[in-house]
Parts: C-alpha cells; structure tokens; sequence
C-alpha cells in the first residue's frame, strides 16, 4: 500500500496514457460501421440503395455503380422517394464518411432502420479497389 501512496504520480500517468491510446479509436468510431466488402454483400444480396449524399458537382467526380445522388441538405425530402421499401437496406456515401454518418442519423429518424454509412466514404471505396463510375 506503501508503494501505491508514494507513486500515485505512475499510477495517473499511465492511466493518462490509457486513455490517450484510445483516442484514435474513437475518432474512426463516428466515420461509419460498413466497410466497402460489406456493401457489396449488402448491394448483390440483399438488393441495397446506395445513396451518396455528397453535392452533384463531386458525385460526378466519381461515384459507386447505381448510386442516386441525394444532396445531404435534401436528404429529409427526397429519401421516400428514392427508397420506397423501407426495409431494403440504404447504403449512405460521401467522400470521407463524416456526411454519410450525419444522414444515416437523419434515415433512421424517417424509419429506414437498416441505413448505414460507407466507412472511409469514397476514399475508402476507391481505396478496396472497387469500380466507380463517372458521369
């Protein structure tokens, strides 16, 4: 007990450091729970909407095979008439996964509860290597 009273200064610090290693990992919590394998399970098998919410001026920068482009402002309105069935899954996309976050928050409020966001957004699909199309 001895030891723990005159080294409490150890015992903050390496909580402290605890703490800071998982700083990281929370970031990445909030960039979206898909990962691109998965939407393309969730695309051929279970007949997905992929959505990108990005502005019209990136979506056709480039932009996943069928995807509607649902402005994230326009996302409220437009949504039910995208995706009628709300059962079928909604995949959402942005460049980076910050936007797609936002509007599956803002899907599952209009009672789509299998939307998700695309981890790493179009980065991160460019990045698996799978295809994208340009308009």
């Amino acid at each position: 007990m001895q030891f723990f009273i005159e080294n409490w200064y150890l015992f903050l610090l390496a909580i402290g450091s605890g703490a800071l290693l998982m700083v990281p990992a929370l970031k990445g919590a909030g960039a979206g729970s898909l990962t691109p394998a998965d939407a393309v399970q969730r695309i051929n098998r279970e007949k997905a909407v992929v959505v990108d919410v990005r502005e019209a001026e990136e979506y056709v920068t480039g932009h996943i095979t069928n995807a509607k482009n649902i402005p994230l402002a326009q996302l409220d309105e437009r949504l039910p008439q995208v995706a009628k069935n709300k059962s079928v899954p909604v995949v959402l996309v942005c460049e980076k996964g910050a936007r797609a976050v936002r509007a599956e928050a803002m899907a599952k409020k209009l009672g789509y509860e299998k939307a998700q966001a695309l981890a790493g957004g179009m980065k991160g699909w460019r990045d698996a290597g799978m295809p994208v199309v340009k308009a």
